[in-house]
């Protein structure tokens, strides 16, 4: 099992050399065709990878699919581990949706040159990939050792659903603000941006740069939406494996996106909407997991997939289709 992990960390840093060796080398504001293109690749690459899983499992490779997953009590084989990575990586991608929006903000405020904005996104990959896969590990010992946090996870992002619903949209988080007075206030800040650097030396001494603040406020505002997305991908599988495969493809994907993505988003008003009814769904199926794995068994993965490609659906077609109220028109 060991080999796979140690192989999959090998070939995405083999993907991330590759972005800012070859494809992003010089310093430059990828355009929506370069962004559509990345994209593409990148799930062009998921679904290959798909085709390994559903091979790795039903063979057995190195391990693969020998363990009981706790979600359902059954050993992964290749259909269904196949099935439980693609309904992960779509829960992963919609559940992260938010965040390109949140990071357009961030840069909006910090006035970050859209030639740099690639390099932070890079290495915001790189402190994401990190921060997850500690919070996976954890996630997937404690569902593992103690039932009842499958319980406590559901009610978790049921009350998130409801709080995302009626909360008031601001055009600054008191997180960001928070964070911004603590790096002025314990360190060096440089007043403009100094290129490509995060840190720079100013009469002997160190100084970090706004670049550096956009970074920090991009891995803080990751990890706050990780604390609902990784519960969420439990509610599939507690295959450790799966589970951080399936968020690392997502996050590849949606951060290549962003710059196709991040001037669009405002156009899908439905969107919220759409984040809280998957986290509702998914808390739901949480909580009363053990009944619908008795009623509906291996099909309830496949039922899933469906629910939360059709709330996606429904939420972009009705934000294409559904007129503004008036006073929002000329937004």
């Amino acid at each position: 099992m060991l080999l796979m992990w140690v192989g999959f960390i090998a070939f995405v840093c083999l993907l991330l050399a590759l972005d800012l060796g070859v494809f992003n080398k010089t310093e430059h504001a990828p355009s929506v065709k370069e962004a559509l293109a990345f994209t593409a690749m990148t799930a062009a690459l998921a679904v290959a990878f798909g085709g390994f899983i559903y091979e790795g499992y039903a063979n057995h490779w190195a391990g693969l699919g020998t363990a009981l997953d706790a979600v359902d009590g059954q050993y992964n084989g290749g259909r269904l581990a196949a099935v439980k990575f693609f309904t992960g990586y779509i829960v992963e991608m919609s559940l992260s949706m938010d965040n390109v929006f949140v990071i357009a903000l961030i840069f909006e405020h910090l006035k970050v040159p859209s030639t740099l904005q690639h390099r932070v996104l890079f290495w915001g990959v790189l402190g994401a990939l990190v921060m997850r896969g500690v919070m996976i590990g954890g996630g997937a010992a404690l569902v593992a050792r103690w039932h009842w946090v499958f319980y406590l996870f559901g009610a978790f992002l049921i009350v998130t659903a409801i709080k995302m619903l009626f909360a008031k949209e601001q055009e600054e988080s008191p997180e960001e603000a928070t964070i911004v007075r603590w790096l002025n206030s314990h360190f060096r800040v440089a007043k403009r941006f100094h290129g490509r650097h995060f840190v720079i030396t100013e009469h002997g001494k160190k100084v970090i740069t706004p670049l550096f603040v956009a970074l920090v406020l991009v891995e803080t505002t990751d990890l706050l939406f990780a604390v609902d997305s990784i519960p969420a991908i439990f509610a599939i599988t507690t295959d450790a494996f799966l589970v951080f495969t399936s968020n690392v493809f997502a996050i590849l994907c949606l951060r290549s996106l962003y710059f196709g993505l991040a001037g669009m988003i405002e156009k899908f008003r439905y969107l919220k909407v759409s984040l809280a009814l998957i986290l509702a769904f998914v808390g739901t199926k949480m909580i009363f997991a053990d009944w619908l794995t008795e009623q509906l068994g291996e099909r309830q993965n496949l039922i899933m997939l469906g629910v939360v490609a059709s709330i996606l659906a429904i939420g972009a077609v009705a934000s294409l289709l559904v007129a503004p109220p008036p006073h929002k028109a000329g937004k």
